[in-house]
């Protein structure tokens, strides 16, 4: 619709809103009047009109097997758009047309902004299945004329209530027709059965809707007078009420065809279901996310005993293996912690990947430099966890075997530290559902005739079976350019939803 709107007419950015407004509203004209709505609006010059959007009711036939949006259509060759343009009045005269062998009766009704008309609803009724109406088509109608006249005299829709359609009632959901004073005129059978739901015995009919909704409420006091106010319709709102165990979702438009309210709609939906499956899940992640929080706790708890287990140990070999085993247990501890804080089983590898960094780094402080480039992006709790170990294991190794001590960093005598670069491609055009993480230091560099798939260290073991067994992808370790390591690893990961 913008794209047409400026290419073809002279509406101001302002008028385009107005429009988008009452598109996102005439879902409800349409299932009223049991018809289709094309939007027609003049072009610059005058001399034609451009249909910028269409609707199709959900409660009956359609008149329109084809897309009309876009369609050009010169002036004068429906007289009812010139008339109801030029009038600035809802145009009905004029006999059915036949479309395809159907008979369709067409109105026309004026789109006024501040006293302008911008375009004309063209509601094209199919009249192949009309019969002897019942009283709730009836009052469907009744109801569509009057927002048909608010339309006309610009008077709907409501200025600053956009409406999510798709979380909004709908017609066929439920109606209750009010009269000015908020007494129930007409109530539809899915009205009576979500108030039957919240616990109401007798007939809606008759009865001031407002009081008998804070009735059957469980709140007391202002919050009473206000869904008093709401449920009479006396302006356009939308609000949940529960009770009895059940929960219906109540909307009001006030009705002004002629500018006095004479009255109102209520549309409601029952979503007892609905917000019972809300609450399960809310429930279940909460679950989820606080057993995250104490297998972090526990594996901190861990940690602690190993590291008091290598403060107690006298062989320097020994300590050194169980503060490795202490780094490998928070690495998993940090995803976990990551975990208990997401609302869902996926995590930003980023900042895990920095805080491993940090704490490996702590094997050498001082002596040695690491970085991170690139992004990791959001990965699931099933690849972040064993990637987490990894990189461990892949900057550990690093630090411990590129920079032993003694070494010069760098190969550059008066050197004081060296580098580790972590760097993370995804998702580019050679690597489309996958992370290539690359580890590159500048130091002392691989021993001669090393193998990476053949040796026996235990921190390369675990890389290669947790980079080939768990992630399904691929490990390398091969000297850097210049001097030092590069290990790459090459993972498949899912899509990064944005």
């Amino acid at each position: 619709m913008n794209d047409l709107v400026r290419q073809h007419t002279a509406l101001s950015e302002s008028d385009l809103e107005w429009l988008h407004l009452l598109v996102s509203e005439w879902q409800l004209l349409s299932d009223l009047s049991f018809a289709d709505l094309v939007l027609w609006v003049p072009t610059l010059d005058g001399t034609r009109y451009v249909s910028v959007a269409q609707m199709r009711p959900n409660t009956g036939p359609t008149s329109y097997q084809d897309d009309m949006v876009g369609h050009l259509v010169p002036r004068g060759r429906r007289p009812m758009l010139d008339a109801a343009l030029d009038e600035g009045r809802i145009v009905r005269e004029g006999d059915p047309e036949w479309r395809e062998e159907v008979p369709v009766r067409v109105e026309s009704i004026p789109v006024r902004r501040e006293g302008r008309v911008l375009g004309v609803i063209a509601r094209n009724t199919n009249l192949l299945t009309v019969r002897t109406p019942s009283r709730l088509e009836l009052t469907y109608l009744q109801s569509a004329s009057d927002l048909a006249q608010m339309i006309a005299a610009g008077a709907f829709p409501f200025p600053g209530q956009q409406v999510d359609m798709d979380a909004s009632p709908r017609v066929g959901d439920g109606l209750i027709r009010l009269d000015a004073d908020g007494v129930v005129q007409y109530a539809s059978p899915n009205a009576l059965s979500a108030y039957h739901r919240l616990g109401l015995a007798a007939d809606l009919v008759g009865h001031h809707l407002g009081q008998a909704t804070a009735e059957l409420a469980p709140s007391r006091g202002p919050v009473d007078e206000a869904l008093v106010k709401l449920a009479s319709g006396w302006a356009p709102r939308e609000t949940e009420v529960e009770g009895n165990g059940g929960v219906i979702q109540l909307r009001a438009i006030p009705l002004k065809p002629k500018g006095p309210r004479i009255g109102s709609l209520i549309l409601l939906r029952d979503v007892t279901e609905l917000r019972r499956r809300e609450r399960e899940l809310i429930t279940k992640d909460a679950t989820i996310r606080e057993i995250h929080h104490r297998v972090k706790n526990n594996l901190q708890t861990v940690a602690a005993l190993l590291r008091l287990q290598a403060r107690r140990i006298g062989s320097a070999e020994g300590r050194e293996a169980l503060e490795e085993a202490v780094r490998r247990v928070g690495s998993i501890a940090i995803v976990h912690e990551t975990l208990s804080q997401t609302l869902d089983e996926r995590v930003e590898f980023d900042e895990i990947a920095d805080r491993v960094l940090a704490m490996v780094a702590e094997i050498s402080p001082g002596r040695v430099r690491g970085r991170r480039t690139g992004r990791f992006g959001i990965l699931d709790a099933e690849v972040a966890t064993p990637l987490s170990m990894v990189l461990t294991e892949v900057l550990q190794n690093a630090l411990e075997h590129g920079f032993a001590a003694g070494d010069s960093p760098g190969g550059e005598p008066g050197r004081e530290t060296g580098s580790v670069e972590v760097s993370a491609v995804r998702g580019g055009t050679r690597t489309e559902g996958r992370l290539l993480v690359t580890v590159q230091d500048n130091g002392r560099g691989l021993p001669e005739g090393f193998d990476p798939q053949r040796a026996g260290n235990l921190g390369l073991q675990i890389v290669r079976t947790l980079v080939e067994g768990e992630l399904g992808g691929t490990f390398d370790m091969r000297p850097a350019p210049e001097r030092g390591t590069c290990v790459v690893l090459d993972i498949p990961v899912r899509a990064e939803k944005h």
